[in-house]
């Protein structure tokens, strides 16, 4: 499966920014999606991933409940509303794909990943 993260963009302390993930190629509703980000001088981190039916998703300690994360199969996308936004998350993100049973929250679970999309925040 092929992905592509847009979204990403220079916003204020406590704004809002939705990304976008759009997958190709596969049956979308075979694969969790999954958002992790990588800020300047770190290690990639995950921030949360949705089961293939979209019922179930999962979030890292540092987004839970500020981001959401959702899908549309009708168009192949997957989404993270990121709101409240602090500038400890500016980060390059991505999104990634597995066809895992389960929901995995490292990423090298995960086999398919997009180029990501930066998201600066500022104080």
């Amino acid at each position: 499966v092929q992905l592509q993260a847009s979204g990403g963009g220079l916003v204020q302390a406590g704004g809002s920014l939705r990304l976008s993930c759009v997958a190709s190629g596969r049956i979308f509703s075979d694969y969790v999606i999954g958002w992790f980000r990588q800020a300047p001088g770190k290690g990639r981190e995950f921030a949360a991933a949705v089961s293939r039916s979209g019922g179930y998703t999962v979030y890292g300690d540092s987004v839970k409940g500020r981001f959401t994360i959702f899908r549309d199969h009708a168009k192949n996308t997957a989404y993270l509303q990121m709101n409240n936004l602090e500038p400890e998350d500016t980060a390059v993100y991505y999104c990634a794909a597995t066809d895992s049973i389960l929901i995995p929250t490292t990423d090298n679970a995960y086999h398919s990943w997009g180029r990501g999309t930066l998201v600066t925040v500022s104080s």
